[in-house]
Parts: structure tokens; sequence; C-alpha cells
């Protein structure tokens, strides 16, 4: 593991960077090549979408205001959408080769996009200077290669945190577990203490632990990895079988029994909010960049963060995942000023003062020393906590397989009815393999 110490004019703060290189796909049709005649500074509209909350939306619209007013002759068209619908659309507008001129991208669905050439490869406009990688750990740049291609760039990292709502723990008169030695099973415990003392909000919806973790595949994935099992192999394979997923949803078998788990039909009418951005539970598990997003959508200014639970006793075997790739389509009519908007995202220090660690923590020099570091805000906590989680980062990131964003929303939509109780947990890892040995082909 690489590790990268960077300073602020508050003070200084480690960001530890565990990243894995990959390559995968089949070649694509010609891409548009970065001009040699310098910069085309004539008047062109790009469209540029990202998914996320209004915050974000908040941020980026406050950001390329800047970018209009350095490059007037550029106009940025924007919209965005929460992360499931994202990628229905991208899906459908990769079908008909009219992805956007920049978009957010995620690591999880490289790969499916790749496959057909639908990415633009931009190690040209790194090549000729229109972005400037020069403030980013060489590790952290080689997170979006397929195929000897830069399809797309981190933006920053993250990783995983257990987010609680001392309002609601306080109410329910429980108590949260010792966070550093804690496991899943004492996790449980808290969920069933918070759930069963029988407290509701001021609008009468009752007050719960959490949502069905179990619901989640990035957290069967750090399961996994707490487990000692390597969740997908070099060739695209799966390390795991039915057994372990069976087990990993047995976790919260009681919970849901007991009716002690947030209710589905009550989360799913908040979306994208959530139980616990409306203020109903106690805690979720998330990325640590959730912070500000959390904060902003609950209107709860004294959310915390502590490390997420492990099977062993103080093993947590956390990773950080490349955050908030921006890539660009293939099939952009104006590669050169799609590389200028992603350089200025990337590397603008502005633009990190703007969003801080809303997205995780900025990959660019020049960007992490421009965030504002005060003591007790938001972006000081998430650093402070990944400088106190840094020696649980012991393993590589996860590179998902092909299909990934196809099997994670299936994982999402079976842990639905799961919830429901319309199918068993042995139904589950029945129907989500059979759809995961179709997506990955």
């Amino acid at each position: 593991m690489k590790r990268i110490i960077w300073k602020t004019a508050a003070g200084a703060a480690v960001a530890a960077l565990a990243l894995t290189a990959c390559s995968s796909g089949d070649s694509g049709d010609a891409e548009p090549t970065a001009s040699s005649t310098g910069p085309d500074t004539s008047e062109v509209t790009l469209n540029f979408t990202w998914w996320g909350n209004d915050d974000r939306a908040a941020r980026y619209n406050e950001a390329l205001a800047l970018f209009e007013e350095k490059y007037p002759y550029i106009t940025v068209q924007t919209s965005f959408a929460a992360f499931p619908d994202y990628w229905t659309a991208r899906s459908t507008e990769a079908a008909g080769r009219s992805l956007p001129d920049v978009m957010q991208f995620d690591l999880s669905y490289l790969r499916e996009f790749n496959q057909n050439g639908q990415l633009l490869d931009l190690q040209e406009w790194v090549d000729n200077g229109t972005i400037d990688l020069g403030g980013f750990d060489e590790t952290l740049t080689t997170a979006g290669v397929l195929e000897d291609k830069m399809i797309g760039i981190p933006t920053s990292t993250n990783t995983f945190a257990m987010f609680q709502n001392p309002n609601v723990i306080e109410q329910t008169g429980a108590t949260f577990p010792d966070e550093a030695e804690y496991t899943w099973e004492d996790y449980n415990e808290f969920i069933a203490e918070v759930s069963g003392a029988g407290e509701t909000t001021a609008d009468g919806y009752a007050l719960y632990g959490a949502v069905d973790y179990t619901g989640t595949f990035w957290f069967f994935i750090q399961w996994l990895l707490q487990k000692g099992v390597t969740p997908f192999e070099d060739d695209g394979t799966f390390g795991f079988d039915e057994a372990d997923v069976t087990e990993f949803l047995d976790l919260t078998a009681d919970l849901r029994a007991d009716k002690a788990v947030y209710p589905v039909d009550r989360n799913v009418s908040l979306a994208p909010k959530g139980g616990f951005t409306v203020n109903e539970t106690a805690s979720e598990m998330s990325w640590d960049n959730f912070l500000a997003g959390y904060v902003a959508d609950s209107g709860t200014q004294n959310l915390s963060m502590a490390q997420i639970p492990s099977i062993e006793a103080g093993e947590k075997a956390l990773f950080f995942k490349p955050s908030m790739l921006l890539s660009s389509g293939a099939n952009t009519e104006y590669p050169e000023q799609a590389a200028t908007l992603i350089n200025f995202l990337l590397t603008d220090p502005e633009v990190g003062k703007i969003f801080g660690t809303s997205k995780g923590v900025p990959a660019d020099a020049d960007q992490r020393a421009a965030v504002d570091t005060t003591e007790g805000s938001v972006d000081a906590q998430v650093i402070a906590y990944e400088e106190k989680v840094a020696e649980q980062v012991t393993e590589s990131t996860p590179i998902p397989v092909k299909g990934f964003g196809t099997i994670e929303a299936k994982w999402r939509t079976l842990a639905e009815e799961l919830a429901y109780g319309t199918l068993s947990v042995d139904e589950f890892a029945e129907q989500w393999f059979a759809e995961a040995e179709l997506s990955t082909q």
C-alpha cells in the first residue's frame, strides 16, 4: 500500500490510497484525436451529468459558473439523477452511441461501458497537457485505465464509515458499541435496541436502528474481505459462492423476522433519500464522503462517523476506493473542450474548495490544499476519520467484474423482495447467481 501525506493551511492530513490497475474489454471504434494546432475557442455546448443530491448539484453549479467565466466560449448544460436512475439513463444512451460529453463515472461500470469503446481515451489530452495530472499519485490515475486506455480519472478517494445520529440514539436510550472492537453481531444488538425502544419522530414515524445493511452489494464485498475471501479474481470470475451469499444475508435474518430493521416500503417511498437522511434511523453504513450530503439532507449538524463492524474484533480490512471518476463519451464532437472541463473539475483549487470532501478526499494536491479543515467542519471530520482508520486500510481496491452495475442492481432488487418476504435467502442466492452468470459473460 502506498501512502500520500498532504498538508492544508490548517495542518497535516494523511490519506492512504490502496489502488489497483486493471485491464479488460474489447477494442472500440476510432476516437477523436487531440488538436495539434492549439486550443479551439469556437463556441460549443457540452452536456455534463452526474448522480447525487441537491447539495452536490449546488456545488457543481457553483463550480461550473466559475468554469464558464474562465472559458466563456464553452456552455455547459447539466443534469443529474439518483444513482440507480443515473445508470439506466447512461445504458440507454450507450445503446444509441449518445453518451454525454462529460459525465461522472463509477469504477463499478468501467468494464461494462469500455467493452464496446463507449468511453473516450483521455490519454491524448493528458499527453498534450490539456489534462494536468501532475498533482495526482500515479497509482490513482491508473485506476481508470482499461485495455491501455485512460477512460476515467478519479476525482477523489473514500472508504466505508458507520454514520450515527446522536439525536436518535439519545432519544431511544441506546448505546453504540465500542467502534474499534465491535462485531456484526454487536451491531445487530444495537439495531434491535434502538428499534425496540418504541420511540417516534414528531410526525409519528417509528425510530429504527438502521436499514437492512445486507441489501447493499458493496457491504457484502467488504464482509468478504474481512472473511479473507477475494471477491473478484483476475480472470473476471467470482471468488465466492452461493454459501457466502446466504451466510451474509443470514446476518440480519432475525432482525428481519422481528421487523427490527427500517421498513422497506417506507425506505422505497423516500428515495432518493432514506431513513437516515430523514432522521428516522440511528445509523447507516456508507462511504465516508457521504457526510456532507447527509448533513445537508437531514438538517442535522451533529452527525458523527465511527468505524464499521468486523467479523473478528478490530480487523476491519478496509480499502480506499477511487471515487467519482470523470469520463467522456467516445461519441463526443468536442473532445478537446470535454478534456478542458474535466481538467478544471479535477485540478482547479477553487473547485476543491467548493466540494471539500463531499465527493471524497480530493485526488489532486492543489485541490486537497484548498479544502477548508477548520476544526469541527464536515471536511475536517472526514479527513480526521481517514487519518484514524489509515492503519485499518489493509486491502487493495476490489476491481469489479464486467457487468458489475447490472449485478449490483439485481442484488438491490432481490434485497427488496427479501425484505417484503416474497423470497428466501436461498432463492435470493440462486436468482442472483443466475443473473451474474449472464451479465459477466
